[in-house]
């Protein structure tokens, strides 16, 4: 496998780039991205086998088990990370770590279909809080201390629709690869 072929498969809708300017379509676009993520994947795997979902997308990548649990806690920690920059002034969040998460018995073994739930829940209050927020709370931050950058609301809203997308797409691509 070739070093492009394997960044496909790493990234089959591109890395995130953040626009110069996000306009107000364009967060509207991000938000309704974020409200689709749960039905999105959710279809593309309630017919899917143990098997299947054991799977791995790409070499050294993890099964299709492991992203479903990973968007969950994913998305669990952008919620409160959301709700931190709305509630406190410029807070440092804490971080954790994914990979060793993916290799935890309930992301390796377990049933997908909690995880669906979860992120079903999670993302039904999440878009409920972002469509009830002012212009101003778009602007609010906080520090991300593993690279020292000033993360807004907005930027999540962005980063997360194309987390979401992406990981999507790991699962689509798959399923074409190996006609499922």
């Amino acid at each position: 496998m070739t070093a492009a072929q394997l960044e496909l498969l790493k990234y089959p809708i591109g890395k995130f780039s953040l626009p110069e300017r996000i306009s107000a379509e364009t967060r509207l676009e991000w938000i309704q991205n974020l409200k689709e993520l749960p039905a999105t994947l959710r279809s593309l795997t309630e017919d899917l086998s143990d098997g299947q979902l054991d799977t791995k997308y790409r070499p050294e990548g993890w099964t299709v088990r492991q992203l479903v649990h990973h968007i969950a806690d994913s998305h669990t920690h952008a919620v409160m990370r959301f709700k931190w920059a709305l509630t406190e002034d410029h807070p440092t969040i804490k971080t954790y770590n994914e990979k060793l998460y993916a290799e935890l018995p309930d992301s390796n073994f377990s049933p997908i279909e909690p995880s669906l739930k979860q992120l079903d829940g999670l993302h039904e209050r999440l878009i409920f809080l972002l469509n009830h927020l002012e212009e101003a709370d778009f602007s609010r931050s906080f520090l991300h201390p593993d690279s020292g950058a000033n993360v807004s609301v907005l930027k999540m809203c962005g980063l997360y629709s194309w987390h979401g997308r992406h990981h999507c797409a790991h699962i689509e691509h798959l399923g074409k690869r190996k006609d499922w």
